[in-house]
């Protein structure tokens, strides 16, 4: 099966989202939205065309991914840029540009950045509370 990767983009006061290649996008205060508002666009597109663009066709399971900027501003009322710097080991001063959109973020910031969530999550899901 193939995977089709959904870019979710931060649009000021909700969320926005479109599939590279096929015309479809979609709007939502969340992600649990997006994804909803998501899979209800592809079905209604399919409806309507027997010959979808070829990213479409066939099986396929959707990906979403969001980029540094987003995901920053999205969570910002959850990290502090100071506790995101704490996670990630990037200066609080680069993560501020990276919300902004000033820089982005190269390959190895963006690792690092994807690793500090990542172990932040093993270390919160291995808790349990009494």
């Amino acid at each position: 099966m193939k995977v089709v990767e959904v870019i979710v983009e931060y649009a000021g006061n909700n969320l926005s989202a479109y599939i590279d290649g096929a015309p479809i996008m979609t709007v939502g205060n969340d992600l649990k939205e997006i994804e909803k508002n998501m899979q209800e666009a592809i079905e209604l597109y399919l409806e309507d065309n027997p010959s979808p663009v070829d990213i479409l066709s066939g099986e396929f399971e959707l990906k979403f991914k969001i980029d540094a900027a987003t995901f920053i501003n999205y969570y910002s009322n959850i990290f502090t840029k100071a506790a995101l710097s704490r996670i990630t080991g990037i200066n609080e001063r680069q993560l501020w540009h990276y919300a902004a959109g000033v820089h982005k973020p190269r390959a190895k910031q963006l690792e690092k950045i994807q690793k500090g969530i990542n172990i932040l999550t093993e270390e919160l899901s291995s808790i349990s509370l009494i």
